[in-house]
């Protein structure tokens, strides 16, 4: 009775035995299996981490640019060629407000000296008509003094005394007025050279550059060129337009003042030598004093 009691708990002990061994080694697969997948998550998921900040700063928006007022880049750009434009255009501004005062009619053809110095002719004070003449610090009476001082050379000394001394006033006024043709000339000159220096700058960042330049990279350079450029012509065409107005402008009274000149004179010609002498005998002495 023991013995069959006894020989049936072996297989049973086995068979637990063996599915206990089967579950711990299952058991222990599965903890191998999920250490490994998350030592392979985390590999994976670092290099993903250590990338995320170099590709931030791409990602990152670009630093805005500081606004500049247009008259500080055009100065920044001129450079040193632009200085100098800018110095020819106040000589200019002074010389044409210069001009301006002294070609005006009432200096050269003042209207109140022609009708009284035409009175003068008319009562024979040819003294008074002399003083008159020589006090008046125009045009008309600095050839008319001229030709009356003398007077008693002869008519055609007159002629070449007045003569003589318009062509002097007119000189001194012509090469006042060259200046600014000088300057048409001057100012696109100077802004070609700011041109050259400009393309120049370009010419130097493209050469230097080991990639392809950006456009801002060439931006100094070509403003540089653009705005001498533009500064010479802004300069140079108004100069040369003002010499051209002031030059049509001086002959035309030149041209008026020998017309009223030669016709006032033109009574001495004609009058006697009883007429002429006061005045002749008189305005020696005083162009002497």
């Amino acid at each position: 009775m023991k013995s069959t009691v006894e020989m049936p708990a072996l297989p049973v002990v086995a068979t637990a035995s063996r599915r206990l061994a089967l579950a711990v080694l299952s058991l222990t697969l599965l903890a191998v299996v999920s250490l490994g997948g998350e030592s392979v998550f985390a590999q994976e998921a670092a290099p993903a981490a250590a990338e995320a900040p170099a590709a931030a700063p791409a990602a990152a928006e670009p630093a805005p640019v500081e606004e500049q007022s247009f008259l500080m880049w055009m100065i920044e750009a001129s450079g040193l060629f632009g200085f100098f434009i800018m110095l020819v255009s106040f000589v200019m501004v002074a010389l044409i407000m210069m001009i301006l005062l002294q070609l005006r009619r009432g200096n050269y053809l003042p209207p109140d000296l022609v009708e009284q110095f035409e009175q003068k002719l008319n009562s024979k004070d040819y003294q008074g008509a002399y003083e008159l003449a020589r006090a008046n610090d125009s045009f008309l009476g600095r050839v008319l003094a001229a030709g009356m001082g003398r007077l008693s050379r002869g008519f055609d000394e007159a002629q070449a005394g007045m003569q003589e001394v318009g062509d002097d006033e007119t000189m001194a006024m012509e090469h006042k007025i060259g200046y600014l043709a000088l300057i048409g000339s001057i100012a696109p000159m100077l802004g070609l050279l700011g041109t050259i220096q400009g393309m120049v700058m370009s010419f130097r960042v493209i050469a230097l550059s080991p990639t392809t330049p950006k456009p801002n990279e060439l931006a100094d350079g070509i403003s540089t060129a653009l705005f001498t450029t533009l500064e010479g012509l802004v300069v140079a065409i108004p100069a040369i337009v003002f010499y051209a107005v002031f030059k049509n402008r001086l002959q035309r009274f030149v041209m008026e003042c020998s017309f009223v000149a030669d016709g006032l004179m033109g009574r001495f010609q004609t009058a006697g030598k009883t007429a002429s002498r006061p005045a002749a005998g008189a305005a020696p002495a005083t162009a002497a004093e």
